[in-house]
């Protein structure tokens, strides 16, 4: 073999490793990723049971359950859709009903999503990113004081305090 032979055949060796070593990389991250879904998405079918993922939309009014423990059952909707929801543990502080949040977890087989995380909206103004695109690709309008669907529904908001009157 000349000296050009072996500098063409460490060449192409190398880029070969590079190929392999790529692919292990990408097939090992494949099931670390986490695609975000919208309640319409869900009651679609285009997420498996038991598929990991996360899910955006809005609380529900009149949805948030609390039980035994820090076990609590709400509905997230995109206002055409929704999806309950099961989380157990401690809600972020911001966490009502009529607001954004990002659930992280898996559905079941009976069609409810089992949370292992719960995000929610950090002031007035602020959506997740991944929310607000999938809700006005609904058609969904976003403003400041009330969320509307071309329809003419109006989304779930929260509801004020009762004052006991």
């Amino acid at each position: 073999m000349t000296r050009k032979q072996r500098r063409g055949a460490m060449i192409v060796g190398g880029v070969g490793i590079l190929c392999v070593a790529a692919v292990l990389v990408l097939f090992a991250l494949k099931d670390a990723v986490t695609y975000f879904h919208t309640p319409g998405d869900v009651v679609a079918g285009k997420v498996k049971a038991g598929q990991r993922f996360r899910l955006g939309g809005l609380v529900e009014a009149g949805s948030v359950k609390r039980g035994a423990g820090a076990t609590v059952a709400f509905t997230v909707t995109d206002t055409l859709q929704a999806v309950p929801v099961s989380f157990e543990g401690v809600l972020p502080d911001l966490f009502r009903e009529g607001q954004g949040v990002v659930a992280e977890g898996k559905l079941d087989a009976a069609g409810r999503f089992l949370a292992d995380s719960v995000l929610a909206k950090h002031d007035e103004t602020y959506m997740p990113p991944e929310v607000a695109k999938a809700l006005k690709e609904k058609g969904v309008k976003l403003g400041d004081k009330a969320v509307t669907h071309p329809g003419g529904a109006a989304a779930p908001t929260a509801k004020p305090a009762n004052t006991g009157g």
